[in-house]
């Protein structure tokens, strides 16, 4: 391919993005009907690859929508692409709609082959210091439907929190529902109080995120106190640091909750500590 670094895995193709196209028929496109993942790559490896074509497989099952390949068959997948598409911090998106039917209808039948979409997105390599200076979030009411461990397309809710964080001037939006803290718009969440890393227990009420694991992997690997339970929204206001965490954004600081200053307003000793650890791992 002559512009490899735009080379996408569309149905069995390989192509140039500007080739690929799919069907106004499709259910991704019609309904939201579709699942995704992103799998971060760092020095050409995927990383937590098994990981992420587990939640993959578990999104799958939830919708009733059969895996099209095999894990061989996603890694050659994911091979082929990153060969053809150079760079070096970079991540693979995956989507996969339940595909193409004659007419609009909500009901799902049997025999219709799945759109199955890749692409290799490049990513900035965070400037420590930058992430570092930490960010200002909002709490939102989390209006979303009772099934968000699923990794669906159907993101209209996410967006328009996230708009809400955008309306006040901050970075990003940590959701809470019936007075408990879920998620973020596009990320976990993480409190540390007395030395304790606390985040909410995986369910249908979040996603449970590969970084998230990551972090409490690292944590008890390194003798760090961490509770899974709930958490009411009052306890935010009073942690001694806040993080968010995802494959893209790593482990964020937060430094401002509601325009109140968290803690000492700037990146704690615990996310130092915990953000080293992870970028040896990685």
């Amino acid at each position: 391919m002559s512009n490899a670094a735009n080379v996408v895995y569309l149905n069995g193709q390989y192509l140039p993005v500007e080739e690929a196209t799919v069907s106004v028929m499709d259910r991704g496109f019609l309904f939201g009907d579709g699942v995704y993942e992103v799998v971060p790559v760092f020095g050409n490896k995927l990383l937590r690859l098994e990981e992420h074509l587990t939640r993959l497989q578990n999104s799958l099952n939830r919708i009733s929508l059969p895996n099209p390949y095999s894990h061989d068959e996603w890694l050659g997948i994911f091979s082929n692409l990153l060969e053809k598409n150079t760079g070096e911090d970079r991540a693979i998106y995956l989507q996969i709609s339940r595909g193409v039917y004659a007419k609009r209808d909500l009901s799902i039948k049997a025999g219709y082959p799945p759109t199955v979409f890749a692409m290799v997105l490049q990513v900035e390599p965070p400037d420590l210091e930058v992430v570092s200076a930490g960010i200002s979030v909002i709490t939102v009411d989390d209006f979303r439907w009772g099934a968000c461990d699923i990794k669906s397309t159907s993101l209209v809710a996410n967006v328009m929190l996230r708009q809400q964080a955008t309306e006040a001037n901050v970075d990003d939006a940590i959701l809470v529902k019936n007075g408990m803290l879920s998620e973020g718009t596009a990320s976990n969440v993480f409190l540390v109080k007395n030395n304790v890393l606390i985040t909410p227990p995986t369910g249908h009420k979040l996603l449970p995120g590969i970084t998230r694991d990551l972090v409490i992997e690292i944590a008890k690997n390194n003798a760090i106190l961490v509770e899974e339970r709930e958490i009411r929204e009052a306890e935010l206001f009073s942690a001694d640091e806040i993080w968010m965490t995802s494959s893209t954004r790593e482990i964020a600081p937060v430094i401002s909750l509601n325009d109140e200053i968290v803690a000492t307003g700037v990146a704690g000793e615990m996310w130092k500590r915990v953000m080293g650890l992870y970028q040896q791992y990685k």
